[in-house]
This record gives structure tokens, sequence and C-alpha cells, in this order.
């Protein structure tokens, strides 16, 4: 297994952002509850990969690869709650809200990655 490159986490992140909107356009046609839901539920999901990319891949240095695991583990930690965080302030100011169609976008966005990385290889 190889290290993610700092280009191809971006492309990743860009990913996720462009299908998170691509949902919520056709969400639309459910209605606007249902889109804005799902586009909260995407950002959710980029916000959180950019932010592990961020603390991951812009400090990195080949020189540290004990530190990288620590920095891993400790973005990884830092994402879930800031996860947890956007999804509390969705819940409470996101109203009216589909659970539906914010948790299935969320979901959605999370298997961009492994798209991105077949397509890459």
């Amino acid at each position: 297994m190889t290290l993610t490159s700092k280009h191809q986490a971006l492309r990743i992140v860009l990913a996720q952002l462009a299908t998170s909107v691509a949902a919520a356009l056709a969400l639309v046609f459910l209605g606007t509850t249902e889109a804005w839901s799902g586009l909260a539920g995407g950002l959710i999901a980029t916000a959180g990969n950019a932010f592990f990319m961020i603390r991951v891949f812009i400090p990195y240095r080949a020189q540290e690869p004990a530190r990288l695991l620590g920095a891993f583990y400790g973005a990884e930690f830092q994402k879930l709650i800031l996860i947890a965080v956007m999804f509390a302030g969705v819940v409470l100011w996101l109203q009216p809200m589909s659970p539906a169609a914010l948790f299935g976008v969320f979901l959605l966005v999370q298997l961009v990655p492994a798209a991105v990385a077949a397509t890459s290889s």
C-alpha cells in the first residue's frame, strides 16, 4: 500500500465536493428540504475529509515516518469529532430536515475516495 500523494488527496476532496453538489441538485426533484439536507450531508463528509487531508498531508515529511502514523490517528480522531459536531449543528439548525437525504448523501460521498482510487490505478 502506498502513501496517497497530496495531489491525489486534493482530487478526492474535489470529487467529494462535486458529488455533494450533484447529489443535492438531483434531490431538488424530491423537494428543497431533501436537497438542502443532502447538500449538508455531503458537505459534512467533504469537510471532514478535507480537514484530515490538511492535517496529514500538508505537514508530511518523509524523514519522519513514525510521526506519520501518529498524525493519521490524531487527524482521524479529530475528524470524527468535527463530523459529530457538524451533524449536531445540522440537526439543531436545519429545519425542516430529511434524515434520509442527510445520511444518504453523507454515505454516498464517503464512497468517492474508493472510486477515485480505482480510476487512478
